[in-house]
Order: C-alpha cells, then structure tokens, then sequence
C-alpha cells in the first residue's frame, strides 16, 4: 500500500515537470537510441542494443514512480498554515549547541534536499522538529552524538 506524499506546491509543480520530461523528451530519446542500435544487426550480441532496454526499463520505472507518488500526493497550502508549531511547509531556525544558527525548510520526503537545507519531515532532524513550538529544545541523535536544537522561530514557508 502506497503511502501519502507530502509536496509543497513547488514540490508538486517539480514532479510534474519532471514526469512532463521523461514521458515526451526522454522516451524519445531512448526510442531512438534502440532503433540506431537495431541497425547494428544482430540484436542477441549487440551491447548497444542492451544498454538502450536498459536505460528505457529504468526511464519507465521512473515514469512508474512518479506517477505513483503524484497520484498519492497530499499537497500542503502554506496560506492554511500558521507559525506557531513546525509542520510541513515551515521554515525553521534553530540554534545549536555550539551557538550555530541554523535555517532549515521542512518538507515532505519527495522533496527533501538536505543540501539545500530543505529536510524531510521523516528525517532525524525533521522527526524532531515535527510538531515544536518556538523556545523549545530538542534532542536530535546523529552520527556523532546527540545535538541539541533550540527552536528560535518558526515561519511559513
């Protein structure tokens, strides 16, 4: 059973334009791609041949999950949400232990890009996180120990 994916509507409009992508450019792409290496001959010894099935069996299972996650997806309407506790769609500063002052965007694991500081709300830190209120302190176990996180303000994202 599939479970609910949590999008922003960016998240949302991302997927879509992703899916957009492969369903007409890359399927194409691939489809020619197969037909170039057809030509080659002998299709039982031909690596081309091979290779060409293989990136479109991965293209459609990609097609597969993103249609998957688009039709179980819940999209959150930040105008709905309000700053007093983190929730999916909020932007979150922290400070941590070591006095480091952090900005962290929660949202759904679809969208998650911890590089971006854009965390999942299934993350360590995201779990967290999920359901704080401003002023509070919470204990988040990493790699390296537990860290403390003091939650200094909340906003919509």
């Amino acid at each position: 059973m599939p479970k609910d994916v949590i999008l922003t509507p960016e998240g949302l409009a991302g997927l879509k334009s992703e899916l957009e992508h492969m369903a007409t450019v890359r399927r194409r792409e691939v489809a020619a791609r197969i037909k170039e290496a057809r030509e080659f001959g002998d299709i039982s010894e031909n690596a081309e041949y091979d290779d060409a099935k293989n990136e479109q069996a991965m293209l459609e299972a990609r097609i597969a999950q993103l249609e998957e996650k688009l039709r179980s997806a819940t999209v959150i309407d930040a105008s709905e949400l309000d700053n007093d506790i983190v929730r999916v769609g909020t932007v979150v500063h922290v400070t941590d232990g070591d006095g480091g002052k952090h900005k962290y965007t929660i949202v759904g694991s679809a969208e998650a890009k911890p590089a971006e500081m854009k965390l999942s709300n299934e993350s360590p830190v995201g779990k967290a996180l999920m359901g704080r209120k401003k002023g509070e302190t919470v204990a988040v176990a990493t790699p390296r120990g537990e860290r403390q996180l003091k939650i200094s303000k909340i906003e919509v994202a």
